[in-house]
């Protein structure tokens, strides 16, 4: 049994605790078994595992050790097991002479059997017999269980003999990796003893190559589970990618194959250098620490670092904001850069397998069978040869002889659209210190990388490995400086390194038109640009300035203006460049927010853009932006905005002449819905189409047009004045929910009432009127259910809360309250001031009102009663949600149609939305503001 050192024993006095316990039996004679004294028993191991727990929470707070957190939790565990154990024995089950067969040894298991225990893992223990089970040893099993489960301990356990753990150990990979883990706690140490001796021999000696590829695919479909990159912003500590579970599964194959019995033996044998190791540690002990603070900040075992947490993390570990960066950003830079190490040598330990023929096939499709192995050389350099169609260094000396190698393997491997050898990827990664001022400055280097970014083949992936290896970083420090920075907020999914890359990845596929049909526009445009290569610099560094004090836009315009001559662009290339980083938020920011039926909206954006080409890049630009945000962030609606954008926008920069018309696209559009509907007379059609304003015709996709017109259709044959339908998106994690209904001021504030009483939060909403009275107002809400149906049910009732509110059948402000105070909120983690803008030069015909800051459930309909108390009369609305924060534009007029122009009337309308926002109620001034107006 391992000695362990004394800052790590000194935490619980076992000794005392024993002699507490026996001393609980000195009026019975030893006898222990009594319901009164195990009562008594319970209460003093109560007392000590809560106060030694305790002791060891003081102490992780004040060193923030989480390595040694973990040992001394494990350490006061075995403590109380052995404790348990030895009353049980003693003073409860005596027996004389025992028998050879009842004997027993407890062994920990799993992450306990490292001996290292998270504040709330469970506690996996094994009970190892010699022979079958006993009377006495079920007994003594049972009192130890009983006892734990009663001291509030999650036990894993499971009984078993030496025969079954050797052979379930055969056939079940799970419990020949807790086998592989066990550690001996307290009983028959010879029993244990000889299930490790057995288990060397009839087990791993037999299967190391079986082992490895098991828990490297194990490992792999572990990662599809968590979302594939390690560096989502809210990851899993344990089991994401380049999370603890890594790292464990790469001491569980190093302790299978090399028999080591800790990490420290890896450099002897060559697998990991000194640096390599002590970044093993350095990781470990620093994901040891953030999930002992998520464990005991949860109060329970939770593995998601998630934003509610972040900031309270960050604090405790002692960061604090700085160069622009918040605190909690600092922390999770930190955080990913680990899980990067971690992806690091993760790679260095396979190569180091693959050199013992353990490993034998590209990492893209592992196959586990042993394949012959082919070398070819490279016709374009003796530096590098194809193994098994896997680039590799001919010899290490490859990179300190020619730097520009450095360059030159990535953008040979994408010509030859081969896979990187785990070896010459580890040799990169050694050999950063080569890349300095001269290589970045050599002209073949910025040429070879210059390839790399603009290739017609994967971008994407050769780029990715350049990051992963810290290339990229070395030789742009601009996006060095961004590697495993997080944005904290709920809109982006990923890093900002990690980010760029997918929407690099994604103008690839735009290039190439592996896009869904609503992206037609974009490939059509990207195949008949001028220069392709100066869209892909600017979408690799749009936002390349994030994290800086000043606007990353205009800081990211002056980074393109300083590399774009290295990189060997032309001084107007550079410029077109500069230009797209400064405004790449503007359209998608216009078309989402502005009304685009208002040709004021699409002068003034034209006046920016001014050119056509500049308007080809900049769709394609942010299409490329937003699809790489992450999962369902993109959707149709949004595609069709932009494209309505562009068009709108197009005749204007052409000088007034455009491909199709704006009165031209109308018709058009009225033409192909009257082509879809089936079962419409001509006259019905005609009279349909006259129901609608142009900007209906211009913003809405097909489908949905076909929708609104059954809708509206089977209402009218109803007899109807009310009409609701619901549509799930599975792709875009939304369910679109559209209502007909007669129009008034109210109707919108009543939707978003009714769908904050059904718990829906809105991400998006769209309205319009019809020319005979009549609201038409779609909303999108966040996905519930993973499931179709379950989600069609859930709609059906959020519909039914519609039909009644605007029925009068519910009374909402009641229900609202109740249903917002009963609802915790992922924003709740954020601080964003609340700004509401009131302007009279967006629009020739209405007052702009924009109004941003965290969002929260029940804020659209705080926000539209309030402007129908204010008497305002809303055109046009454009809700959208980036995250956490909500940005609401609202196109107003006053209720004789007119702009709202008085300033005192103004300043009205910012105080009692500012107050609606943060719902933090009237005071008298809003009162007297209210009687006023009404």
């Amino acid at each position: 049994m391992t000695k362990l050192p004394p800052y790590v024993t000194d935490c619980i006095d076992s000794d005392a605790l024993r002699a507490s316990l026996t001393a609980l039996t000195l009026e019975t004679d030893g006898d222990g078994s009594s319901t009164k004294i195990r009562a008594e028993v319970l209460k003093l191991l109560k007392t000590a595992l809560a106060e030694a727990r305790a002791d060891v929470k003081r102490r992780f707070e004040a060193d923030n050790d989480g390595t040694l957190c973990t040992q001394r939790l494990s350490h006061i565990q075995d403590e109380i097991i052995r404790v348990i154990y030895d009353f049980a024995v003693a003073h409860v089950f005596r027996s004389i002479n025992r028998s050879s067969a009842e004997r027993m040894a407890l062994v920990a298991v799993g992450g306990y059997g490292r001996g290292m225990l998270a504040p709330f893992s469970d506690v996996d223990i094994l009970c190892l017999l010699p022979y079958k089970q006993t009377a006495w040893g079920e007994t003594i099993n049972e009192y130890l269980l009983y006892m734990l489960w009663d001291l509030g301990l999650k036990v894993g356990h499971a009984t078993r003999n030496l025969d079954e753990c050797v052979r379930l150990a055969k056939s079940d990979l799970t419990i020949r990796t807790a086998v592989l883990e066990a550690r001996f706690i307290w009983g028959e140490e010879s029993l244990f003893d000889e299930l490790v001796e057995r288990f060397d021999v009839e087990v791993a000696a037999k299967s190391g190559s079986e082992y490895i590829g098991a828990k490297l695919a194990e490992r792999d479909s572990r990662h599809v589970r968590q979302g594939q990159s390690r560096y989502l912003v809210e990851p899993n500590v344990k089991e994401g990618k380049g999370g603890l579970r890594d790292l464990h599964t790469l001491f569980w194959i190093a302790k299978y194959f090399y028999r080591v019995r800790s990490a420290a033996e890896l450099p002897k044998l060559g697998v990991f250098s000194r640096r390599e190791y002590n970044l093993f540690k350095k990781a470990e002990s620093f994901l040891w620490a953030v999930r002992c603070h998520l464990h005991f900040l949860s109060g329970r075992a939770e593995e998601r670092l998630s934003f509610a947490v972040q900031p309270e993390i960050a604090s405790r570990l002692g960061y604090t904001s700085h160069a622009g960066l918040k605190d909690v950003e600092r922390f999770m830079k930190h955080y990913f850069l680990m899980a990067k190490h971690v992806g690091d040598l993760t790679r260095i330990f396979c190569a180091g397998l693959e050199d013992k023929h353990v490993k034998t096939t590209p990492p893209l499709s592992r196959l586990f069978n042993t394949i012959r192995r082919r070398r070819r050389k490279v016709a374009q350099s003796g530096d590098f040869v194809i193994d098994n169609d896997r680039i590799t260094v001919a010899d290490d000396e490859v990179f300190a002889r020619d730097p520009v190698n450095i360059l030159r393997i990535f953008q040979l491997a994408d010509r030859y659209d081969v896979a990187f050898h785990p070896d010459a990827l580890t040799l990169l990664t050694r050999s950063l210190k080569l890349i300095d001022t001269k290589l970045r400055e050599s002209e073949e280097a910025n040429q070879l990388f210059v390839d790399v970014l603009t290739s017609r083949n994967d971008p994407e992936t050769v780029l990715r490995r350049m990051n992963e290896t810290g290339v990229l970083g070395r030789f742009v420090p601009d996006f060095g400086k961004i590697v495993a920075m997080m944005q904290f907020n709920m809109y982006h999914h990923y890093t900002v390194d990690e980010h760029l890359l997918r929407a690099i990845g994604m103008l690839s596929e735009i290039e190439k038109g592996e896009v869904p049909h609503d992206l037609g526009l974009a490939t059509e445009l990207m195949n008949n640009l001028p220069s392709r290569k100066v869209l892909y610099l600017a979408v690799l560094l749009h936002d390349i300035a994030k994290g800086r004090p000043e606007d990353h836009s205009l800081a990211g315009m002056k980074i393109a203006r300083r590399i774009g001559p290295r990189f060997g662009f032309t001084q107007a290339e550079t410029e077109t460049v500069a230009w797209l980083v400064e405004h790449h938020l503007l359209m998608s920011m216009v078309a989402q927010s502005r009304d685009l039926g208002d040709r004021k909206t699409i002068n003034d954006f034209a006046n920016i853009v001014q050119s056509p080409v500049r308007l080809q890049m900049l769709l394609i630009l942010t299409i490329a932006d937003i699809t790489a945000v992450g999962p369902g962030v993109w959707n149709a609606w949004k595609g069709q905005l932009l494209r309505t954008l562009y068009y709108e926008t197009e005749s204007v920069v052409a000088g007034g002449f455009s491909h199709i018309s704006r009165d031209q696209r109308v018709a058009a559009a009225r033409a192909e819905l009257g082509n879809a509907l089936e079962g419409w007379t001509k006259p019905e059609i005609e009279a349909y189409a006259e129901r609608h304003y142009p900007a209906y015709w211009l913003r809405i996709d097909l489908n949905r047009k076909i929708e609104h017109a059954e809708l509206i259709r089977a209402a009218d044959r109803a007899g109807t004045k009310l009409a609701t339908t619901s549509t799930c998106h599975e792709a875009e994690g939304v369910t679109e929910v559209t209502v007909f209904a007669p129009d008034h001021p109210r109707v919108l504030s009543t939707i978003a009432g009714a769908c904050t009483v059904a718990g829906a939060n809105i991400v998006d909403a769209q309205v319009f009127t019809t020319s005979d009275g009549f609201a038409l107002d779609t909303i999108f809400i966040r996905r519930a259910f993973d499931t179709d149906e379950d989600e069609d049910r859930r709609a059906e009732r959020i519909r039914t809360i519609i039909e009644q509110t605007l029925k009068g059948e519910e009374e909402l402000p009641k229900r609202i309250a109740a249903a917002v105070e009963s609802r915790s909120s992922r924003v709740k983690a954020f601080r964003l001031a609340t700004e509401v803008l009131v302007n009279n030069y967006s629009s020739d015909h209405f007052t702009v009102i924009e109004v941003s800051g965290l969002d929260r459930p029940g804020l659209l309909y705080d926000l539209t009663r309030e402007m129908s108390d204010l008497r305002l009369d809303i055109g046009s609305a454009h809700i959208a949600t980036f995250g956490e924060r909500a940005v609401d534009v609202f196109y107003v007029t006053d209720l004789t149609n007119g702009k709202i122009t008085n300033g005192s009337r103004q300043a009205a309308i910012r105080r009692r939305l500012t107050r609606a926002f943060e719902g933090t109620g009237e005071d008298d001034e809003a009162k007297d503001e209210r009687a006023a107006v009404a």
